[in-house]
This record gives C-alpha cells, sequence and structure tokens, in this order.
C-alpha cells in the first residue's frame, strides 16, 4: 500500500519518514509535499492508500485538502497531524473522512496504531471490494451472455451499472487465422488505441466456443473501422491481423438489438470456407441475403459436372476447364448446403472424373492418388479456394498424361478424344462445343480432313475394337457390341458387316 507525507516543515517531514518502519507495517512512501496545493496535486495524481497530512500549511490548509479530495471521489484515508489540541479542528476534519487527528509532537506508539487501524481497514474494504467486483463481472459474464443470445431481462438490471450504456453496439468475433497457437496475444485496447477503462469501451467475453468483442459508442466503432482499413491489403508478417481472423455484425442502437449484430458475426464465421486467399475479415456487408441461396448441390449437378470435366479433359480444353470451375465456385458461394456436404459433392465430383479417365486411359500410366488421400486432403482443407486449386491441378496433370503428343492441330485432339470415348454415345453436336466449334461448321471440316464423315469415323474405331473382343471369344456378341457404343445388337451388326465383309460371327470363326 501506498503512502504520502506532507509537512512544511523539513525537520518534521523527515521525522515522519523514519519514525516508524512503514515497510514493515505493509507500507511504501510514494511521495511527499510542503505545501497544501502541491499536496492536493500529488494526491489526486497518484492515488495514495494513505495521505499522512499536517493541518496547518501554505496555500491550502489540511481541512480543505480533505474537503476538495472527497469533492472529486478521493478515497484514501487520512491522518491528520496538528499542533493545536482543538476538539472543533478533530470535529471538522473527522466530518470530511479524516480517519485519525493527532498532535504534536507525535507519540511512536500512538502513530504505528493508527496506521496499523488503517491498515487493517484498507485490507478489509480491498477484500469487500474484490468479492463485489467478483460478482459484478460474474453479473456482468451472465448480462452480457443473455445479451448475445437475445434473452436478456432489462428489468432486474440497470445497464449503467455495468458501463453497457451506449448510444451504438456493434458484436466483433476474433479467432485465429491459422488454426494454431496465436503468434501474439494482441490487446484491443491497443489495436483500437482507445482506452477501455472499466470495460467502457468494449466487452470481452467467451460464449458458445467464441471470442468475442463488444463494442459501445461511436468512438470505438470508428476506431475498430480505422483499424480493419488499415488493414485491408494483406497484413505484414506479425502484424496484428497476421494471426487474427475477424467477423463483425452491422451497428445496432439498442441493447435489446445486439443479439442481431452478434447473430450476423456469427453468420459470417461460418461463411469463413468461402473467403480468398489471405482474407481475414469478413463483415455484415458481406453476408448475402436470404434469397440469394438459390443454389442446391444434388446428385444431377453432381453429374453434370463431373461429365464437362471428363469431356473438357479429354478434349485437352483448359479454358472450359477454368471456365466451369469458376462457374462452379459461384454457384457454391450461394449454395443453401453446409460446408461439409458441399466438401462431399466436390469430392465426389473429382473421384467420377478420375474414374472416368482411368477407364477410358486404362493404358496410360496417370499419376493418380489414392481415393483415401484425396477424400482426406478434401474433407481437411478450410477454404473453398484451396479444393478448387486441388481440383485445377489434377485436372491438368490428368490434361498431360493423357495428351496426344502428336496432335498438331485441334482435330487430332478430336480424334484423339474419339479414340478414347468411343463406348459412349457420342454426337457431333455434343463433342463440337468442348473444342469451341458449332457442329455444322466442324462437321464440314472432319469431312475435308478425315476423308469421311465423323459417323463414319467413328463406326470404324468401333468396329475395330470390336474385331479385339471377338477374338478373345471371352464376351457375348451382345454384350460386345454394348462395350464398344451400339445400343442395338442389330445396328452393330450391321454395322459389321459393312465395314468388314462378315457377320461378328464368322469373323469369330475365321483363324486369324
Amino acid at each position: 500500500m501506498k503512502v504520502f507525507i506532507a509537512d512544511d516543515e523539513d525537520f518534521v517531514l523527515e521525522g515522519l519518514k523514519v519514525i516508524i518502519d512503514w515497510n514493515k507495517l505493509g507500507f511504501s512512501i510514494c511521495g511527499e509535499a510542503k505545501n497544501g496545493e502541491e499536496t492536493l496535486n500529488k494526491i489526486l495524481e497518484l492515488h495514495p492508500d494513505l495521505i499522512l497530512l499536517d493541518i496547518r500549511m501554505p496555500k491550502l490548509t489540511g481541512i480543505e485538502i480533505v474537503k476538495i479530495a472527497r469533492d472529486k471521489q478521493f478515497t484514501g484515508k487520512f491522518i491528520i497531524i496538528s499542533g493545536i489540541s482543538d476538539f472543533k479542528y478533530a470535529q471538522t476534519a473527522m466530518r470530511y473522512g479524516v480517519d485519525f487527528y493527532l498532535t504534536k509532537p507525535i507519540d511512536e506508539d500512538e502513530l504505528t496504531n493508527a496506521v496499523i487501524s488503517v491498515r487493517d481497514d484498507l485490507k478489509k474494504e480491498r477484500k469487500n471490494n474484490n468479492v463485489l467486483l467478483q460478482y459484478r463481472e460474474k453479473a456482468k459474464d451472465t448480462i452480457l451472455r443473455d445479451l448475445l443470445a437475445g434473452k436478456a431481462d432489462f428489468f432486474n438490471f440497470n445497464p449503467g451499472d455495468f458501463h453497457l450504456t451506449a448510444a451504438v453496439y456493434q458484436a466483433v468475433i476474433y479467432e485465429n487465422y491459422n488454426q494454431e497457437a496465436f503468434h501474439s496475444i494482441w490487446s484491443f485496447a491497443e489495436l483500437l488505441r482507445v482506452t477501455n477503462q472499466d470495460n467502457n469501451s468494449f466487452d470481452h467475453i467467451h460464449f458458445q466456443e467464441k471470442d468475442i468483442i463488444l463494442l459501445k459508442g461511436n468512438f470505438a466503432i470508428e476506431h475498430f473501422k480505422i483499424f480493419l482499413h488499415h488493414y485491408d491489403t494483406t497484413p505484414q508478417k506479425l502484424s496484428p491481423l497476421d494471426s487474427l481472423f475477424l467477423t463483425y455484425g452491422r451497428k445496432v442502437y439498442s441493447l435489446e438489438d445486439v443479439h442481431y449484430s452478434y447473430e450476423a458475426a456469427c453468420r459470417l464465421l461460418n461463411r469463413r470456407f468461402f473467403c480468398e486467399q489471405n482474407q481475414h475479415f469478413l463483415g455484415y456487408e458481406d453476408l448475402p441475403k436470404e434469397e440469394e441461396f438459390t443454389y442446391g448441390i444434388n446428385t444431377e449437378e453432381c453429374k453434370h459436372y463431373y461429365q464437362l470435366f471428363a469431356d473438357y479433359i479429354q478434349a485437352f480444353n483448359r479454358t472450359k476447364v477454368a471456365e466451369t470451375m469458376k462457374e462452379l465456385e459461384k454457384k457454391l458461394y450461394y449454395a443453401k448446403d453446409d460446408v461439409m456436404d458441399i466438401k462431399y459433392f466436390l469430392t465426389d465430383i473429382y473421384l467420377q472424373v478420375k474414374q472416368i479417365i482411368s477407364h477410358n486411359y486404362n493404358t496410360v500410366d496417370i499419376p493418380f492418388p489414392a481415393n483415401s488421400a484425396v477424400i482426406n486432403l478434401i474433407q481437411n482443407k478450410y477454404y473453398l479456394y484451396e479444393i478448387i486449386l486441388f481440383l485445377s491441378e489434377q485436372f491438368e496433370i490428368f490434361m498431360k498424361a493423357i495428351g496426344n503428343s502428336s496432335c498438331e492441330s485441334v482435330l487430332n485432339d478430336i480424334l484423339h478424344y474419339i479414340n478414347h470415348n468411343y463406348r459412349e454415345n457420342l454426337k457431333l453436336e455434343s463433342i463440337a462445343p468442348l473444342f469451341g466449334y458449332n457442329s455444322s461448321y466442324l462437321g464440314k471440316i472432319f469431312n475435308k480432313k478425315v476423308g469421311e464423315s465423323f459417323n463414319s469415323y467413328l463406326d470404324r474405331i468401333r468396329i475395330e475394337n470390336s474385331k479385339k473382343l471377338l477374338l478373345e471369344n471371352k464376351l457375348k456378341v451382345y454384350k460386345i457390341a454394348e462395350q464398344v457404343g451400339y445400343k442395338s445388337v442389330d445396328y452393330f451388326h450391321k454395322k459389321f458387316k459393312k465395314i468388314t465383309g462378315k457377320s461378328p460371327a464368322e469373323y469369330r470363326k475365321e483363324p486369324n
């Protein structure tokens, strides 16, 4: 505890400093003064626990010092020392809150007993204040939780008692950007450059496994806005925002509406998955409106996209792969589904594309990762952009692995595509867009360059592959027809005989 000593006589001042063992009694001398004005100023500056004060000093008397200090809400203890044993002086001193009135010359035992009494009172007050503070903090913690949950009972507490009165409020949620231990412990008061005496500018609370800051008043909210603007670009390493991710709800103008700001911040936290790389905060203005969530993922959507990607990969059409990826990413931003379902959806797309490519190019050595590794990787990605990047990289690897090294034109890419997809229901109308052509124009180029129509070339490729299967003598003819892309076995017979001059059965029986 701190003691301040004031007397206008040097020898008395020095004597008071050594007459008793202040340290042994639990005090340290924090200052001294020789006149009333200096004494008052230092008391209000240093806030000592105990003031040992001469009643008669230049500029202000001891009684005047006590009165002015009390008027300015000073709560420390006073022991007045006077050369006059006057009951009226003592009575006046006691009325202004002086604890002891001692007369000179000072008796060491009397002063010691007075100091011990003051010390014991101070300890008791501190203990009571600590208990009261703990109850108040617990009560405030409960009130803040109820405010955030929208369940506060405004009839049973006075907001002013808990420093909750403000013209405007805003809820902020913060967490680690890298999902690891924080690099540093940052003080929000320092970050916002505001004083937070008695939590007047903001309150911090841990609620629903989230760290929340409730900003209170225009000053704090304006400084928060300045803070965000300062770190609007990618933050520097070890800067405050480098280790933080923030979401903030809209400003509200009554305590009753604080939960709306908090709920918006929570919804934004759930949308962190859709953030761009190095994005460190999301605000209420970034939250799509409910009516904008129109996209729903399902089996048909999955099939649509994996077929598109498989086709574009086999057409070596990188532009279309990229455009389709961007289109899918944009749709998912407005998906009604939760993040885990989106991850499953993207995993299914990848695995289906992988299956198509591995089936169509079973003789090519493609560095496919194991399915389990892909599933774990996608499930553990924290952002959508990371998954999109992974898929794009994988699809580029697929294209390079299956690429026709001898191709010198788009037409060669088309022939390459047909040679590996002849089993499918191929039509010029569906293939042309994969390569950036309309079907009529592509048909003319095909006839001119290849010397036969698209359908004729496709039939020839199918029949050539059916001949290999017939010679293996493992499958029935109708099964072979299906495997090379003919739904009708009769149509297969017709085409086979037209191209080879024999029926499939005759071809199988003849020695080769």
